[in-house]
């Protein structure tokens, strides 16, 4: 029997090849209708210092998984909100979407976030699993959009 590579969680540091590769691979498995990120776009998420974007990296497969966690400062206090979460396919049911979302909430409590939020459709039902087995609740409340186009 083989054994599963390691995973370790990273900060993406530039949109290489690698990077841009990846994100084309993992972003249809969140969403069919999100268009892909340039190489210039992914470096204007990761240079900004509201954004961190992680990447999951085993030794054989290379990017397998990627979170998004933007940390904010409102007159309420530094908030902080987690986005994009995917985990390839393949590479599903290893832990990897918590490793990811450990990193970010550890990246939140070093900025002194008061909360971390971010939402989950419901047919994602592994998904909303992880969340509530690592501790988030569920909150009464509205979720409001209002689309600015394309």
């Amino acid at each position: 029997m083989s054994e599963e590579p390691e995973v370790r969680v990273e900060v993406a540091r530039t949109a290489d090849p690698e990077l841009i590769d990846a994100v084309a691979r993992l972003l249809p498995q969140l969403s069919s209708s999100a268009a892909l990120p340039t190489a210039y776009d992914l470096e204007t998420i990761i240079e900004s210092p509201a954004t961190t974007l992680f990447v999951a990296r085993d030794g054989r497969a290379g990017i397998v998984g990627m979170l998004t966690l933007a940390v904010f400062k409102a007159p309420t206090g530094v908030r902080a909100w987690i986005e994009d979460v995917v985990v390839d396919g393949a590479a599903r049911g290893r832990g990897i979407g918590e490793a990811l979302v450990q990193a970010a909430l550890e990246t939140a409590q070093r900025a002194e976030a008061r909360t971390v939020d971010l939402t989950s459709r419901p047919e994602r039902a592994e998904a909303n699993r992880l969340y509530e087995r690592l501790g988030f609740e569920r909150r009464a409340s509205n979720l409001w959009r209002f689309s600015l186009g394309s």
